[in-house]
């Protein structure tokens, strides 16, 4: 199990600093956006539908350029550092659960027989290494996101980038893949930044929550979550989760009224 430092001690890895996106000269989704997110980080971007959260990931992902601002990074940065997982698994469905781990290997000329041990091993962490062989059409909702998340984690990202992975998905499997998703993390000691609009999920996940004005977004106020991981069920009926909810939820019901 891999140790993340205390928040205080982590080294900068990500920073975006006053950055813009406008679409087509004419809508403008983002406005003097920053952030930063530190090694180990766990960080949630919550705000209103539109605010342009997952414009944020795209050109953190390299997927889109900002209008104006900068993204800024600590050290070396590939197209190995960064894993995306998007809201739908977007799987392959002609082919099996190990062959869609294996396409960033395929895209980087990786063939599967040396890409194997990785797969493996990525498959292994989400618990799906009994279905290497399986298709797409033989799999539940979540246990096609976890494949998704597989595939992410097979290159050994710096960071996990997560747009609304689990929105879709019934509230159970939703609970089940939060769990595992921070026990995941426990045990590679990455980096996430993800994406939703869940103020419960924001509390369960993570460590620190970026709240979002409405559009054109921006970070508004910080929410630090001072409880320690694990996580569970526990934590999901406790008094201190309530009131991180309330504070949360106060702070998305203020961002909604400061947009420019």
């Amino acid at each position: 199990m891999s140790v993340v430092p205390p928040m205080d001690k982590r080294p900068e890895l990500l920073s975006v600093k006053q950055l813009g996106k406008t679409f087509n000269g004419e809508v403008e989704a983002l406005r003097g956006m920053n952030l930063t997110v530190n090694s180990g980080d766990f960080v949630s971007l919550l705000g209103p539908s539109g605010c342009g959260k997952s414009t944020v990931l795209r050109m953190i992902a390299g997927l889109m350029e900002p209008t104006t601002g900068r993204i800024g990074w600590q050290g070396e940065h590939g197209s190995g550092s960064i894993g995306v997982v998007f809201q739908e698994p977007t799987l392959m469905p002609w082919a099996s659960v190990e062959k869609n781990v294996w396409l960033p290997f395929r895209l980087a000329g990786q063939s599967l027989k040396s890409a194997r041990p990785r797969i493996r091993e990525a498959l292994g962490l989400v618990g799906l290494e009994e279905f290497s062989d399986s298709y797409p059409r033989e799999l539940s909702g979540g246990m096609k996101m976890r494949v998704s998340i597989a595939r992410a984690l097979a290159t050994n990202p710096r960071v996990i980038l997560m747009d609304e992975p689990f929105a879709a998905l019934d509230e159970i499997t939703r609970f089940k893949l939060n769990h595992d998703l921070l026990e995941l993390k426990s045990k590679i000691g990455c980096t996430i930044l993800f994406v939703t609009h869940s103020v419960f999920e924001s509390v369960f996940l993570s460590d620190r929550i970026a709240v979002m004005t409405a559009r054109p977004g921006r970070v508004l106020t910080e929410i630090t979550v001072g409880e320690p991981y694990p996580r569970d069920d526990d934590f999901r009926t406790s008094s201190s989760y309530a009131a991180y909810c309330r504070v949360t939820s106060e702070s998305l019901q203020q961002s909604m009224l400061e947009a420019a």
